[in-house]
C-alpha cells in the first residue's frame, strides 16, 4: 500500500515562527537545503521522513501535529456551514482539507464571515422588525469569540499552564496561594454573603463564601492569585490573541485566570502521571487533588503539552434546556455550533439518573468509534431559598484509549453492534433512520409522500 504523503507546510512554517528561526537557520538545523525548506513550506513539496525525525529529534515536536492539529476541526466546521442552504454546491472533503491546511486563516475567515451571516438571520427570526434593524450588524458574541480561541488553542495555554505548575513546586497549591497572598499583604477571609467570592482592593481581604465547598474555595483563591501574580503573563497572551472586543478580551482574562487556577490546583507532570495511575477515575482524582468532578474533567482536557500528551478527552458541560455552555475536544469529535447536539448522546439522560455514572459506547457517521461518560453535577445555592443549578458533564475518548480507562471495563468494544450511531447534530447527520431526528438534513434532497409513512414524515434521499 502506497504512503499517503503528508502535506503540512503552513504547520511547518508555524512551527518556524514560534522558534523564532529564519528560514535558513530552519533548514540548517533540519539537514535540508533552504530551497527545499521553502517548497515544504509552501507545499510544492511534501513533508519528508527526515524531516519529521528531525523535527522529534531537535526540538522535542509532536511529529502527530503535523497531521492533526487544527485541521481536522476546522474541516469539521466548515462542512457543517456549508450545509447551509445559502450554499448550492459542497465542495469535496479533499478541497476543504487543503484550504484548512494551506490557507488556515482564509478558512477561518470564511467560518466568522458565515457565523456572522447566520446571527444576523437569527435575529431577523426571533426579533421584531425595529430591533432586527439595529442589531443585524451585530459584532460577533465576544462569548462566542473567546469559545473559538480556546478551541483552536487545543484547550492548552503552555506558558500559563508551566506557571501555575510551578507555583506548587515548593509547597501544595492551597498553602503556596495563601502564602503568596500573604506576601502582597492580602487577607483571606470566609464570609456569608452573596457571591463565591469579593475582593475589596481598599483593605486587601479576599472573602471566600461560607456556602462554596472546599473545592471551590481552594480554586477561587488560586484565580485571584493568578490576577495578582500573573498580570504580566495573561496580558501578554491576550495581546497575541488580538480580541475584537474589550469584552471578549475581558471575558478571556477571567477564563485565562480560571485555566491558571485549574492548572495550579492539578499541576501538569503530577495530575497527568495521577490520571495514568488511576486509568482516569474522575473520584479518585477529585479526591487526591481536592478538586471538583467538574474540574477534574475540565483539566483532562488540557493534558496536551508537547511531548507529554494525555489521552485526548473531549469535554462538555450541558444545562437542562440541552444548550451547550461549555465544550473542548482534543479527539476528531467536534461539537454543534448552531443547534443543538444529538439526543442520542449520554450526556442528555444523565439528568434523568442524577449522582450516577453512565458510560455509552457510540460511533458518529464517520465511523470513529468512543467511549463516553456522563453524569449530572448538582451545585446547591447553599440555602432553602437559593436557586439549585444543575449541569450534565460528558467525557470520552476514542476507543483506541479504551485501556486506559477504567470506566471502559466490562464494556464490549470487539462487537460493532454495542456501539449506539450519534451525530454532531440533525441539521448536518446524514443517518436516514435515526428515530430521534429533529429536523431533516440540509445537505439532502427530501423526499414528501401522503401514501406512506415511516418513522419520519419524509424520506431523506441522496
Amino acid at each position: 500500500m502506497a504512503t499517503q504523503k503528508l502535506y503540512a507546510g503552513a504547520k511547518l512554517r508555524e512551527t518556524r515562527l514560534r522558534l523564532g528561526l529564519t528560514q535558513k537557520a530552519f533548514a540548517g538545523k533540519l539537514g535540508v537545503s533552504l530551497p527545499y525548506l521553502n517548497q515544504m513550506e509552501n507545499n510544492n513539496r511534501p513533508v519528508s521522513t527526515g524531516v519529521v525525525l528531525s523535527l522529534a529529534q531537535e526540538f522535542g515536536f509532536d511529529v502527530t501535529e503535523l497531521a492533526l492539529g487544527d485541521t481536522e476541526r476546522t474541516v469539521t466546521d466548515m462542512r457543517e456551514a456549508l450545509a447551509d442552504p445559502v450554499f448550492t454546491d459542497a465542495p469535496p472533503v479533499a478541497d476543504l482539507r487543503l484550504a484548512a491546511s494551506n490557507a488556515p486563516v482564509l478558512a477561518r475567515a470564511f467560518l466568522e464571515l458565515h457565523r456572522a451571516y447566520r446571527q444576523s438571520e437569527e435575529r431577523l427570526a426571533h426579533l421584531d422588525e425595529a430591533l432586527g434593524l439595529q442589531t443585524a450588524n451585530a459584532p460577533t458574541s465576544p462569548w462566542e469569540e473567546v469559545r473559538d480561541f480556546f478551541h483552536y488553542c487545543d484547550n492548552y495555554i503552555d506558558a500559563i499552564d508551566r506557571a501555575a505548575e510551578h507555583v506548587s513546586r515548593s509547597a501544595p497549591p492551597l498553602e503556596a496561594a495563601k502564602q503568596r497572598l500573604a506576601d502582597a499583604g492580602v487577607t483571606v477571609a470566609i464570609g456569608d454573603g452573596a457571591g463565591l467570592r469579593r475582593y475589596d482592593p481598599a483593605t486587601k481581604t479576599l472573602t471566600l463564601s461560607a456556602r462554596a465547598p472546599q473545592s471551590t474555595r481552594r480554586f477561587q483563591t488560586l484565580f485571584h492569585l493568578a490576577l495578582l501574580t500573573q498580570e504580566p503573563l495573561l496580558e501578554a497572551t491576550l495581546d497575541l490573541a488580538r480580541f475584537q472586543t474589550t469584552e471578549a478580551r475581558g471575558i478571556a482574562k477571567i477564563g485565562l485566570a480560571n485555566y491558571f487556577a485549574g492548572a495550579a490546583l492539578m499541576p501538569y507532570a503530577a495530575f497527568l502521571q495521577a490520571a495514568r495511575d488511576t486509568r482516569h477515575d474522575l473520584e479518585l482524582l477529585a479526591d487526591q487533588f481536592g478538586a471538583s468532578f467538574e474540574q477534574v474533567a475540565h483539566r483532562l482536557s488540557t493534558l496536551q503539552r508537547a511531548g507529554a500528551k494525555g489521552v485526548p478527552f473531549f469535554f462538555v458541560r450541558v444545562d437542562r434546556a440541552g444548550i451547550i455552555t461549555k465544550r473542548h475536544s482534543a479527539t476528531r469529535l467536534q461539537f454543534a455550533r448552531f443547534g443543538g447536539a444529538c439526543p442520542l448522546w449520554n450526556v442528555y439522560q444523565a439528568f434523568e439518573t442524577p449522582g450516577q455514572f453512565l458510560r455509552q459506547l457510540a460511533e458518529t457517521p464517520d465511523g470513529v468509534r468512543y467511549v463516553s461518560l456522563a453524569r449530572e453535577v448538582t451545585k446547591p445555592g447553599g440555602s432553602y431559598h437559593a436557586p439549585t443549578r444543575r449541569y450534565a458533564i460528558a467525557l470520552g475518548c476514542e476507543v483506541a484509549h479504551a485501556g486506559a480507562l477504567t470506566y471502559a471495563d466490562g464494556l464490549d468494544t470487539d462487537r460493532p453492534e454495542a456501539f449506539e450511531p450519534i451525530g454532531i447534530s440533525c441539521r448536518i447527520c446524514p443517518r436516514k433512520t435515526c428515530h430521534q431526528r429533529s429536523v431533516p438534513p440540509l445537505e439532502h434532497e427530501l423526499k414528501i409522500t401522503a401514501d406512506s409513512r415511516g418513522i419520519l414524515p419524509y424520506e431523506i434521499g441522496s
